[in-house]
């Protein structure tokens, strides 16, 4: 069987300007990947990321923690929705005056939920079943990129994993919304593809963080 293993990148820099880099966590995140992989055994054949900067510094990253040598594909269907015209910006960039952090997670939440209903295509740049459709391309690719018992790597971003375990597990729009709330920085989601066909294995796993726990985070 070959295994894909799908990373969500290290902590980008949530409300700011240049949300798309990595913060000194998501680096120290990333290192530590890629250091317990390796401690792991994993060897990967095949290493693909999304064209996002945080995709880039978090695969740079985790390689050196990993000291992988496989050459790294760029592929960015892999990439998250884009935040900018999916979502108002005040959602990312501002607060409302006087607003606590909470309350504006749950704007964040709200707008999430909205773009995925499906109620309002015609109102967004790329609808959530267009980016359904490239995520299902893009692991479609990867595992033609894949021999017999060969182990792919994969960076991206919270929505692609969570739309691929939902995908696998038979769920929809609202197990998608549901696990692209829980998805941890540089956690690794596992999906084995086999005779049997492509299956989800583990969802979320971020052990290599536990014996750290300020390293622990979901923005």
């Amino acid at each position: 069987m070959s295994v894909l293993l799908l990373v969500r990148h290290g902590q980008a820099s949530w409300g700011e300007a240049d949300y798309d880099r990595l913060s000194q966590t998501g680096v120290r995140q990333s290192e530590t990947l890629g250091a317990s992989l390796a401690a792991r055994g994993v060897e990967p054949a095949l290493v693909v990321r999304g064209s996002m900067r945080r995709h880039r510094e978090t695969a740079d990253a985790a390689r050196s923690g990993a000291g992988w040598s496989a050459d790294v594909v760029q592929d960015g269907d892999w990439d998250e929705f884009d935040h900018l015209s999916t979502l108002d910006g005040s959602v990312l960039f501002e607060h409302l005056e006087g607003e606590p952090d909470d309350d504006r997670v749950r704007r964040f939440n709200a707008s999430i939920d909205r773009w995925a209903s499906g109620r309002h295509d015609d109102e967004y740049a790329e609808t959530f079943a267009a980016f359904q459709a490239r995520v299902e391309a893009a692991c479609a690719r990867t595992i033609d990129g894949l021999g017999p018992g060969e182990t792919a790597v994969i960076f991206t971003s919270g929505g692609p994993v969570a739309w691929t375990a939902a995908r696998l597990i038979g769920g929809g729009p609202a197990v998608w919304a549901s696990l692209s709330r829980v998805v941890v920085n540089t956690s690794a989601t596992k999906v084995l593809v086999g005779s049997r066909g492509t299956s989800l294995v583990s969802f979320n796993e971020h052990a290599h963080l536990e014996p750290s726990p300020e390293l622990i985070t979901y923005r």
